[in-house]
């Protein structure tokens, strides 16, 4: 196998601009391990060859001719199955969408191409986004790469499960309330989810409007900067695309330092709810960064108590009305039943037939929440919660640059362990919701194996909204601190897939 497979995005990018290898041989790489390995991890739904070998023949042509180049220029990504794509599926890990080919490409997918990065295939997820551990795919769970038998995170848990197992070098996945970084966590990868409205969401099968972000899931900080670099900007497609430019996240990272760096502990997120393994390598961390010189400060956000309920009331309801548009009319599934079916009959039984259980459990509490007689009561109150967290967190920031939390409350866990139990599951996002109901910037680093079961454990930084650049900083501080003492990223240390 290549040893081009265990470089990073940003090494890759290197070697391919100074000539020493092609864009065509890359890609090459990542695909024949992709499809000698994607039948034990499921991370992608479908594979690209021939239009990603023929991206990368054209990145490389643009590399000769002397054109200005993108600085992921050529590195080939893997992009979640639920971004439109022009020349490949978009289902959204549905069987109501299954083998749908859309029209356009959403803005991400075209910054993408333009700036010549081969998009190898399209990854797992939960059903449209719904869930934390890809268990609720209708194509059936990606897997670990640290552990076949465990989940690699949710809803992205393709995306995360391709970077890790090495099948991508970098990859996009979407965060509505954690989708990013709790994979990234359990995998020993680096997710970061923007500021809300940062990266154009203009092309992404919306499951919580005011929620969603698209972001990178990469090997190292420096590559997911990049990627965030390539993906963001204005876009007069979606209306809640900043104006402004947030700076250079690459730039943030390559001139990290700690010096004057006030870090604030969450009290809320700083109890036994958490592993074991997972409080002690947090506990590690801030003890690293004490001794760097940074100040730690612990904060008390109260509203965070209610962050989980608010949100499983605001996203059920934003859920319910988007996915209204799945009604076998349009496009996607059409089952007709027998007899003389009603336009009605034929919608309740497209319905049946493409949503999984975990879709109409959601559609149906958010149509409930948003019903006649019970909005003010639910969907209002949950509203009022997110206002009061924005409250907390703005209050947090005037005291500290960041705020550090773990990233997830255990490592990865056995795939059936929790798919049936809805609130078990929900609690994984108990640290990451905050961020998405805020709108503000979150990202996952490694910080080590847990003890009990040496899988991966990841810490989360939170930074104010629109300071992303502030949150690649301090991701860099603390990912330096440990390629000190490990030597190469954690994602190095994972068990190679060929063996197991």
């Amino acid at each position: 196998m290549s040893d081009l497979i265990h470089k990073s995005a940003s090494e890759l990018a290197e070697l391919i601009a100074s000539k020493s290898v092609s864009s065509v041989e890359v890609t090459e790489a990542f695909f024949d391990r992709s499809v000698e390995l994607n039948p034990k991890t499921n991370s992608y739904l479908y594979l690209n060859r021939e239009n990603a070998i023929s991206a990368a023949k054209a990145a490389d042509a643009a590399l000769a001719n002397g054109e200005k180049l993108s600085p992921l220029h050529g590195v080939p990504i893997a992009v979640k199955d639920n971004l439109t794509t022009t020349d490949a599926p978009t289902t959204s890990g549905s069987k109501i969408l299954e083998g749908w080919v859309p029209q356009y490409d959403a803005t991400v997918v075209a910054k993408l191409r333009q700036a010549g990065l081969p998009i190898l295939g399209k990854t797992n997820l939960d059903e449209f986004a719904m869930g934390s551990s890809t268990e609720y795919s209708a194509y059936g769970p990606s897997k670990n790469p640290w552990d076949l038998t465990r989940i690699p995170g949710g809803s992205g848990g393709g995306s995360s499960s391709a970077v890790a197992g090495h099948l991508a070098p970098i990859a996009i996945g979407s965060d509505t309330g954690g989708s990013i970084r709790f994979p990234a966590a359990v995998t020993g990868s680096v997710g970061a989810k923007p500021t809300y409205g940062a990266v154009s969401r203009y092309g992404l099968i919306a499951l919580a409007s005011s929620l969603d972000q698209i972001g990178p899931v990469s090997n190292t900080v420096l590559d997911s900067a990049l990627l965030q670099d390539v993906i963001s900007g204005h876009d007069k497609h979606d209306s809640t695309s900043l104006p402004q430019s947030l700076g250079s996240m690459a730039d943030a990272v390559r001139n990290a330092d700690v010096k004057g760096l006030r870090v604030g502990v969450v009290k809320q997120l700083d109890s036994n709810a958490f592993q074991p393994g997972v409080k002690a390598c947090f506990d590690d961390t801030i003890a690293k960064l004490v001794a760097a010189g940074a100040e730690v400060v612990t904060v008390d956000c109260p509203s965070f108590e209610y962050a989980i309920a608010a949100y499983y009331l605001i996203l059920p309801a934003e859920a319910s009305s988007n996915l209204a548009k799945f009604d076998s009319v349009r496009f996607g599934l059409r089952v007709t039943p027998d007899g003389n079916p009603t336009i009605e009959r034929v919608m309740a039984a497209t319905r049946e037939a493409g949503f999984g259980p975990e879709v109409k459990r959601r559609i149906i509490l958010g149509t409930y929440a948003l019903s006649s007689g019970y909005y003010d009561a639910y969907y209002g109150s949950a509203q009022k919660v997110r206002t009061l967290i924005q409250q907390d967190l703005n209050k947090a920031f005037s005291q500290v640059d960041v705020l550090l939390t773990p990233t997830a409350p255990t490592t990865a866990f056995k795939i059936g362990e929790k798919v049936n139990d809805p609130l078990a599951m929900y609690l994984n996002d108990i640290a990451t919701i905050p961020a998405n109901l805020a709108g503000i910037p979150g990202m996952s680093v490694p910080n080590g194996l847990a003890v009990e079961d040496g899988l991966p454990s990841g810490i989360q930084i939170l930074a104010p909204a629109m300071q992303d650049a502030q949150m690649y900083r301090v991701g860099s501080i603390i990912e330096q601190m440990y390629l000190a003492e490990w030597g190469s990223p954690l994602i190095a240390k994972a068990p190679k897939l060929e063996v197991l």
